[in-house]
């Protein structure tokens, strides 16, 4: 008999060195959630700086955007069909002119397509907007975008028709195309986005030497 239980016990001798054990598993487990832990802290200290960012191309774009509207309906209400302001003598006068072209009055057969054109730049920054880690970057992408808004506005709205409107220009230098305050914003933006590329920053925030 005691020989039986000897053989019958002989199994249950192996789990009594697994208990000593058994206090190292939640320690072991207890390592993955810190390292998580920390991961996610890093990521929780990039994301603010990527908002504030994207707040400061959309507050840009608000405010190029507003201006160049309010510009416009004040020169179609009070300049248009009227004799031109002068500002400076003869080199620079404020003149109500339709343009169905492209900035400073290029291209006027092409209308659709540049209508086309500033829907598709549009569409482009709001989606390169969400790896925008760069304050110059989203200053420039933000006149970029509020110019575009502000033509695509008149493209769309005024006459001759939808995609067809001819936009409001009426910024006239002397021996130079006439223009408005959208064509400035998107002339400063592409400056500044070639000067930034020209110094090796990218809209990420990192810089990179060729």
């Amino acid at each position: 008999m005691a020989e039986a239980e000897r053989i019958i016990g002989t199994p249950d001798t192996p789990d009594t060195p697994d208990t000593p054990d058994t206090p190292e598993t939640p320690g072991a487990a207890e390592a993955g959630p810190e390292q998580s832990d920390g991961g996610a802290t890093s990521d929780e200290a990039v994301a603010p700086r990527g908002r504030r960012r994207i707040a400061v191309l959309f507050t840009v774009a608000a405010l190029a955007y507003a201006l160049d509207l309010i510009s416009k309906l004040i020169v179609v209400a009070k300049l248009e069909h009227h004799e031109p302001i002068e500002i400076v003598g003869d080199w620079l006068k404020f003149e109500a002119i339709r343009n169905a072209g492209a900035a400073f009055g290029f291209g006027e057969a092409f209308t659709i397509i540049f209508t086309v054109i500033a829907a598709a730049v549009i569409v482009v920054i709001a989606r390169l907007a969400r790896k925008l880690y760069s304050l110059p970057w989203a200053i420039a992408l933000g006149l970029l975008l509020g110019g575009a808004l502000g033509n695509l506005t008149d493209r769309i709205f005024r006459a001759p028709g939808i995609l067809e409107g001819a936009v409001v220009d009426f910024i006239a230098p002397k021996h130079f195309a006439v223009f408005n305050l959208a064509d400035s914003a998107i002339v400063c933006g592409g400056i500044l986005i070639v000067l930034l590329s020209f110094r090796g920053l990218d809209p990420d925030g990192t810089v990179h030497k060729d």
